[in-house]
């Protein structure tokens, strides 16, 4: 099938569609609380990662947010500034110098999220069984598909 230059989309599969106007309406859900936040949504998705991964290096959180590490270091610096981050020094390696978010950011972070998670989950938590093992399979195999087009697409980065 040729596809149509002025509708690139249009042959796809309405889950498909559904699945990519889901990461379109998460995006522009992210650039609203990251301006609540009175913060760069980058800077917003860096408080993310924290809170959900852990304390990480400038590099990890680099890779993690698919900028520059020098981006990171700056980022790292402004935010640090702000009293969202604090570097630490790793307990096993000295040399090593992880960031971390501090309990206010922590604190900000859920209560702006709070409420979107806790809709999710009552969705979420209504469906039947079957259907919730069939979603997750489904979102399993969609993060799979993703990883894997990522690494096709850029087999030179980690």
């Amino acid at each position: 099938m040729q596809e149509d230059p002025a509708q690139p989309y249009a042959d796809l599969d309405p889950v498909t569609l559904a699945v990519r106007d889901m990461i379109g309406d998460s995006r522009e859900l992210v650039g609203r609380m990251a301006a609540r936040m009175k913060m760069n949504p980058t800077d917003m998705s860096a408080i993310g990662a924290l809170v959900q991964n852990g304390p990480m290096g400038a590099t990890e959180l680099a890779d993690h947010l698919g900028i520059r590490t020098a981006s990171a270091t700056q980022m790292i610096d402004r935010l640090e500034r702000t009293g969202h981050v604090e570097r630490k020094r790793d307990t096993v390696d000295r040399r090593r110098v992880t960031v971390t978010e501090t309990d206010a950011a922590r604190q900000a972070s859920v209560q702006a999220w709070a409420p979107v998670i806790h809709r999710i989950d009552e969705v979420c938590a209504a469906l039947p069984a079957p259907d919730r093992a069939t979603i997750l399979a489904f979102f399993d195999r969609l993060n799979e598909a993703v990883a894997a087009a990522e690494r096709e697409t850029h087999p030179d980065q980690p």
